[in-house]
């Protein structure tokens, strides 16, 4: 009987700013998954956009996420050193012809949502996109450990999705596929705002032949009428020099006991406290008012 692998969580920050509280959640919550576990937890900056990057924000997030006592398990991999890798996948993709060339442009995909399912006839550009041809009635389903069962149909709800953009960057969806497998990951702990995605993650880890992870999508942050932090209020940075409060407030989002880190004074000390008291079951599924996280902090 095969032993199951030891497991491997990561992090993957994109570096467009300093680190702000939802990051930070998803960071607490994937280290205390992986802590818990007795496994190990990787840090990987996702550098796929140089034009929404802000120059020294990878360093400042690795600063500051050390100041929170979150220290990676291994070298730092950053995806903007690892095009081969994404080469060689996209090349037997087109190599066995499930992945095309699409001179579609946004506008003349608007009638149909944005959905692509058969190019534009006569449709030419010079800079085309690298397109998953996504079967017909092709239905991904997966269980996630706080949301439940899953059911997307990907032809009809997100249709042949991009692996390689127009303007020649690699496109999210096969990067994180790709550098998963490579790394070993068991284990994805990450935002709800990314649980629409996994079904074309696991699609494309089929198509390649490489594992699917478990996975586990912690709950977004929203304002007190319910809508999701605007970018502004979200990109405002937590502060690493007084790691205390903003480490409790991340604790209520994931729904934890607050009186299991009361009284503690010390951030090693209220590590350790919170991987002893980290209880998955009690992850929420809806998303937590910011205003209700920080009365805890």
């Amino acid at each position: 009987m095969d032993m199951p692998a030891p497991y491997r969580g990561r992090f993957a920050p994109s570096p467009t700013g300093a680190l702000h509280f939802g990051s930070l959640v998803a960071a607490f919550g994937s280290w205390l998954a992986a802590r818990r576990a007795d496994g190990e937890w990787l840090v990987r900056v996702e550098d796929l956009d140089p034009p929404r990057e802000v120059a020294g924000a990878a360093e400042a997030q690795l600063r500051a996420l050390a100041r929170f006592g979150f220290e990676a398990d291994g070298a730092i991999w950053r995806q903007s050193q690892r095009g081969e890798a994404y080469r060689a996948a996209l090349d037997r993709l087109l190599a066995d012809g499930l992945a095309f060339e699409c001179h579609c442009s946004r506008s003349e995909l608007a009638s149909e949502g944005g959905i692509h399912r058969q190019c534009i006839p006569g449709a030419h550009r010079p800079d085309p996109a690298i397109r998953l041809r996504v079967p017909d009635g092709c239905d991904i389903a997966f269980e996630d450990a706080v949301h439940g069962r899953i059911v997307q149909r990907v032809d009809r709800e997100v249709g042949d999705f991009v692996l390689r953009r127009a303007d020649g960057l690699w496109a999210y969806q096969l990067a994180v596929v790709v550098d998963d497998d490579a790394q070993g990951i068991t284990d994805v702990v990450r935002g709800a705002d990314l649980l629409d995605s996994t079904p074309r993650q696991i699609l494309l880890q089929r198509t390649l032949a490489l594992p699917t992870p478990r996975y586990l999508h912690l709950p977004l942050v929203v304002d007190d009428d319910g809508r999701k932090l605007s970018k502004s209020l979200a990109a405002l940075p937590v502060d690493p020099a007084d790691p205390l409060p903003a480490l409790r407030a991340a604790w209520t989002v994931l729904g934890q006991d607050t009186a299991a880190l009361g009284g503690i004074a010390g951030r090693d000390a209220l590590l350790a406290a919170a991987i002893a008291a980290f209880d998955p079951a009690r992850i929420p599924r809806g998303p937590v008012a910011m205003s209700a996280a920080l009365q805890h902090a």
